[in-house]
């Protein structure tokens, strides 16, 4: 009960406009039917109680209401043309996983409570000896959500993970990557409740791409601002220009004296 309240009080500090979370009441250990309930100041019901007992949520809201208004915004002709969410992959660099294999594993359990699926081990390709890499080294672990179990972390990493951030002000837009796909980092793994604070060793960060099937980056923010992702406001998806490279001819300086000859 703590903890919602803790998450409650946190959207309504950064969403001014909300005046109320009712939360349903206790029965003995266990909250039957727990829903939140967020009404604006206009009187509309930000998250009803009927969509917060579904089992697929953003699922759900995603079939019935997003697919008709990316329909009728872009002028898809076929439901196949509108952009989805394809996969969600979860990364987590450890530097010291050779030397820390108890710390190695304790990141495992805490990124499998997290997303719902163990991860697997990444390994170093070819070694660096800068950087003390040797080859098929474990550097980090890593974990491809697709389904209802992506749904359900992209749900509550919007909903949970993002308003519970310390200072958040909102997501860049500009982390696109020119083929509507999406990234962003969290520097603390404790902003999700699946994880007690108590049990929290060394604190780490993680990566969450969003790929999806936009073919734009104008679609893919539409896409996910419909899904609730708190971009920061009075800024878009900019364009990215790319730089024309320059040949070795443009370094030469004899063909540089012979041309102005």
């Amino acid at each position: 009960m703590a903890l919602l309240q803790s998450s409650a009080s946190s959207f309504l500090s950064h969403f001014p406009a909300v005046n109320s979370v009712r939360l349903s009441p206790p029965c003995g250990n266990r909250y039957v039917g727990l829903s939140v309930k967020a009404e604006a100041a206009a009187g509309i019901v930000l998250v009803d109680k009927s969509e917060a007992d579904k089992v697929n949520r953003l699922k759900t809201s995603y079939q019935e209401k997003i697919v008709p208004l990316l329909k009728e915004e872009f002028n898809y002709t076929n439901v196949h043309q509108v952009p989805k969410v394809d996969k969600i992959v979860v990364n987590c660099g450890i530097g010291d996983a050779a030397q820390n294999n108890k710390g190695l594993e304790a990141a495992i359990n805490d990124m499998a409570l997290i997303t719902g699926q163990r991860p697997v081990k990444t390994k170093a390709k070819n070694p660096i000896a800068t950087f003390k890499i040797r080859e098929n080294q474990t550097l980090g672990i890593a974990v491809t959500l697709r389904g209802n179990v992506m749904y359900a972390f992209l749900d509550r990493f919007i909903n949970l993970g993002l308003p519970r951030t310390r200072d958040f002000q909102g997501v860049s837009p500009n982390s696109f990557d020119g083929h509507g796909n999406y990234s962003v980092g969290l520097k603390e793994q404790s902003v999700f409740p699946e994880l007690s604070y108590d049990a929290l060793g060394k604190p780490r960060g993680m990566d969450v791409c969003i790929s999806t099937t936009a073919q734009t980056d104008k679609e893919a923010y539409k896409l996910l601002a419909l899904m609730g992702m708190p971009f920061r406001e009075g800024s878009g998806p900019t364009q990215v220009v790319k730089k024309k490279k320059l040949k070795s001819h443009h370094f030469n300086t004899k063909t540089k004296a012979k041309s102005r000859r």
